[in-house]
């Protein structure tokens, strides 16, 4: 595991964490559709690329045309190894 996963893992936890922190304290109510879902989404994201390597923002950003920076997590770089 790479630095740049663990800490996606520990993000998108984080993110998770405390929007239930703050649901069961009772200072917010995710049973109701709000744009707090998409955090919560988000969050998720964060936290199963920390494992998958695969992130649909990426993908979106390579289709239209961005560029790897070299080095990157998941990416070979001039030398072709991965990082």
């Amino acid at each position: 595991m790479t630095v740049n996963r663990a800490v996606s893992i520990f993000a998108g936890f984080m993110v998770m964490a405390s929007l239930a922190a703050a649901h069961f304290s009772g200072q917010i109510n995710l049973g109701q559709m709000s744009w707090l879902w998409l955090t919560a989404f988000v969050g998720a994201n964060l936290f199963q690329m920390g494992f998958t390597g695969f992130c649909p923002a990426a993908s979106i950003m390579k289709a239209m045309g961005l560029k790897d920076a070299a080095g990157a997590c998941g990416t070979t770089g001039t030398t072709g190894k991965c990082c």
